[in-house]
């Protein structure tokens, strides 16, 4: 058997294994009844570590479908208890890469917005304030680099709301690179969006110490041109 993950394995131990996810691939089992990246994972470990039945694999986050980056599974039920706890708490930092044509009227700040999910549409609505149905949403914001038609941004979350970035950053005028779905004007090539978790950092759950991981940005000359001037 070909080893896919071996050049995508970010970091691993006995309890957590972490991924370059890359764009399009989803992390569970969905409609679509495509092959998810958790099934692959557990056929990679079985493989790689010659288990006999069955493979634990505990899915502690999601990403987005057409998003890339770092994400974490847990190898034991005991790590994913914890870790899922962890995440619930917001005791995990995960930091985010997002590319922009539009650029906002600050070079850093936080945004506020309050969403409303519509799970038919699989959409998310921003309003500026208040209102009943809606739950609060905040993130962190830099723009890191800009090329003459594109702008690198690095966010932060304090929420995780349903594509929180993807809208707050429509909100303001600057939809992400490729997001038909929140206002971009063109898809990209390969049906991505510009936005990649770029780092995840955590204390280990069983080891307890700080572990930070940083997901390389995906085989594209606009991502790597960002990469290389941000160092």
């Amino acid at each position: 058997m070909n080893n896919p993950f071996e050049d995508r394995i970010l970091y691993q131990d006995n309890h957590i294994i972490v991924i370059n996810k890359r764009a399009g691939e989803i992390i569970q089992g969905d409609k679509t009844g495509d092959k998810p990246l958790s099934e692959r994972v557990k056929e990679y470990l079985k493989y790689k570590f010659n288990k006999p039945g069955n493979v634990y694999l505990g899915i502690v986050h999601r990403i987005d479908r057409p998003t890339s980056g770092a994400i974490m599974f847990a190898k034991t039920s005991k790590a994913a208890s914890r870790l899922s706890k962890m995440f619930q708490a917001k005791e995990i930092d995960k930091t985010y890469w997002a590319i922009t044509a539009e650029k906002p009227k600050n070079k850093e700040g936080t945004l506020t917005h309050y969403l409303q999910k519509n799970n038919k549409k699989n959409k998310s609505f921003a309003v500026d304030n208040e209102r009943d149905g809606y739950k609060k949403a905040v993130l962190h914001y830099k723009v890191l680099a800009g090329s003459d038609r594109y702008h690198l941004w690095e966010v932060d979350l304090e929420t995780g709301r349903h594509h929180q970035i993807r809208v707050q950053l429509a909100q303001v005028g600057c939809p992400i690179k490729g997001d038909l779905k929140y206002g971009f004007a063109r898809s990209n090539k390969d049906a991505s969006i510009s936005l990649h978790a770029r780092s995840i950092e955590f204390t280990h759950p069983v080891q307890k110490e700080t572990v930070k991981v940083t997901a390389p940005v995906p085989n594209d000359k606009l991502w790597e041109f960002f990469e290389r001037n941000v160092g």
